[in-house]
């Protein structure tokens, strides 16, 4: 198998490179439309690092609790700017959404980027009461599946959680290394197996519902199903008419059953 071309989305998707684009055009009319209502908080350090940094965004009202969303983009690609429209359907459900941006490789190794979610959700937590559901699209769903393992968020940000739900996530990280991708990553056995999810312990008792397009590259379809038969009690739903790029559509309505399984 040609393992780079097995997760390669973007070549199987018609008009792929439309999307980057729409994506940070709909994220910049949102920002600037909450910021004037006065419920964005851009830029919020979390860390050193000049993209240690959340945003936050706020329904109207009081927040019923803190939703927490994790980009995708391979741990190399993309930023927290990108995504934030991806709020709109938990605000009108009137959760608070932070979405975080991170170090991205080949500057930093995977296991760095997993430290830095930790903290970033950490320090969300402390600005919104109740509950936290968090969700990530491919490598963001790593990422909040990794949450959910001994080394984690703390046992009292981890008692709050209610809902995690890994969007078209990598659950294990071994086949990367023999993609081009590993260029960047450079993944080593040791980092790859301590950071596969399906090779660690689900330290934390959150509910998980892993979520994923049909018409997904098999790769990702595989990564899914892998995850959810490692960690006991853990759905695996398949979103009909969905590749890896529309399959977040869903978080955009109050009413889709995606946004649903995280807010339930």
């Amino acid at each position: 198998m040609d393992t780079s071309d097995a997760y390669a989305n973007a070549k199987y998707i018609e008009n792929a490179a439309s999307y980057p684009p729409k994506w940070e055009a709909q994220a910049a009319t949102f920002r600037e439309e909450l910021s004037k209502a006065g419920r964005a908080e851009i830029g919020v350090r979390y860390g050193d690092h000049p993209r240690a940094q959340l945003d936050l965004f706020w329904p109207e009202g009081e927040a019923k609790g803190l939703f927490v969303f994790v980009h995708g983009g391979y741990w190399r690609a993309f930023d927290r700017s990108t995504w934030s429209h991806f709020a709109r359907g938990a605000l009108a459900e009137g959760w608070a959404v932070a979405m975080p941006g991170y170090p991205l490789a080949p500057e930093v190794t995977i296991s760095d980027i997993t430290a830095n979610i930790k903290v970033a959700i950490e320090k969300a937590a402390t600005m919104i009461d109740g509950p936290i559901v968090l969700a990530g699209h491919s490598a963001g769903g790593h990422l909040v599946a990794r949450m959910l393992c001994d080394d984690g968020v703390s046992e009292e940000v981890a008692k709050r959680i209610t809902n995690v739900v890994p969007i078209s996530p990598l659950s294990d990280l071994r086949p990367l290394m023999k993609a081009d991708l590993n260029d960047d990553l450079h993944l080593t056995e040791a980092e790859a197996a301590s950071e596969s999810p399906i090779l660690r312990n689900k330290s934390h008792p959150a509910p998980v519902t892993v979520w994923v397009g049909a018409e997904e590259r098999p790769a990702f379809l595989d990564q899914a199903r892998w995850l959810s038969e490692a960690w006991p009690d853990t759905v695996c739903e398949i979103e009909e008419g969905k590749h890896h790029f529309d399959v977040i559509d869903g978080l955009l309505d109050a009413r889709h059953p995606l946004l649903r399984a995280i807010l339930a």
